[in-house]
């Protein structure tokens, strides 16, 4: 979810062979939950194993990160860590609705309603503490790096794209900017044909950029200033104030200054916004991480997959293809370090 300043932000498409060779930071619990929710059987049902346990992340990682390596993209993922106390109530939240998603998902499949099922079926998705270590050791088997934060995922993405060690940071939240990402890229994960809720409407999902000094220029103000905006809409830690959307934030934010000065001028009493602010401008982050793109390790991604998880040895071995032609990208690096 995150904070919603789409209606100001100005983003650019573009392709994926303009992303070759680039280092590029992704939000794992974002692109996972993308997954989980599109990945699913016409009727909702996620993929299965034969033991019954979920596979459609696994699924999801696989195929997506090896199209990456094909494109001679360097993908890095970075997993979330303990969120922000201000966050719980977000988080109990979402796992209402997820459970309430849950059970009318399960009454549409009695009744037969199977669009509404499978809308009602992407709403419930939810990451546990197994899935994620399974995605660990998915990337572990592929040779790809992944960091874990100490704190929000997308915080530590777009700090390793501050730092200059990722091109960009990649997530479907906007919250990114807010963290201080250069470069924001959006629909990474879920590139491609997609069905609109209840329409049988098709429509292509490309990758976008979103430049954060560009889009600041353009709106005439600073990154501070486009934190309190996302205050005042509402962001994972608050909710912001009621009638108050981005474009009329950002008037308030250009005119008075400062949250403080639109709380005082508008007589808005808001709890928790200096801890708010500083969770954007001065987040728990890490350097205690090695970015290095290994070889795939071909047995020890079929034993997990095929014989762990009955994955199709035939499309994980096309896969593994795909993975094969980043050695070109990989071995570059390594050159690049002896001039």
């Amino acid at each position: 979810m995150g904070v919603n300043i789409s209606d100001i932000i100005v983003a650019q498409e573009i392709r994926m062979s303009e992303l070759k060779g680039k280092i590029v930071a992704i939000d794992a619990y974002n692109a996972l939950y993308q997954f989980l929710s599109i990945i699913r059987q016409p009727d909702g049902t996620p993929l299965r194993d034969s033991k019954g346990r979920v596979t459609s992340h696994l699924s999801g990682l696989l195929y997506r990160t090896a199209n990456y390596l094909a494109e001679g993209i360097k993908p890095v993922y970075v997993f979330d860590g303990r969120p922000p106390d201000l966050k719980m109530r977000t988080i109990e939240e979402r796992m209402k609705i997820r459970m309430e998603a849950r059970e009318k998902w399960e009454e549409a499949l009695k009744r037969g309603e199977v669009e509404e099922a499978r809308i009602m079926a992407q709403q419930a998705s939810y990451l546990t503490k197994d899935m994620v270590s399974e995605a660990k050791k998915l990337l572990d088997c592929m040779g790809v790096p992944w960091v874990q934060a100490p704190g929000e995922g997308e915080a530590q993405a777009a700090y390793m794209a501050m730092k200059g060690d990722a091109y960009a940071s990649a997530s479907q939240d906007f919250d990114s900017l807010l963290f201080g990402t250069p470069r924001l890229i959006r629909n990474l994960a879920i590139t491609g044909k997609r069905k609109l809720p209840r329409k049988r409407v098709y429509v292509d999902v490309k990758p976008e950029m979103i430049l954060l000094e560009e889009n600041l220029r353009n709106l005439g103000i600073t990154r501070e200033q486009l934190v309190d905006i996302g205050i005042l809409v509402g962001t994972d830690y608050n909710e912001g104030v009621k009638g108050i959307g981005p474009k009329t934030a950002l008037k308030l934010i250009k005119k008075h200054g400062t949250l403080e000065e639109v709380m005082k001028v508008k007589g808005i009493e808001m709890e928790n916004y200096e801890k708010i602010r500083k969770i954007f401008l001065e987040p728990s982050v890490t350097d205690d991480y090695m970015l290095q793109w290994r070889a795939v390790d071909e047995d020890a991604l079929l034993s997990f997959l095929c014989d762990e998880h009955d994955f199709s040895r035939e499309r994980v071995l096309s896969a593994v293809e795909k993975m094969k032609l980043f050695r070109k990208y990989r071995e570059q690096r390594s050159l690049d370090a002896w001039f």
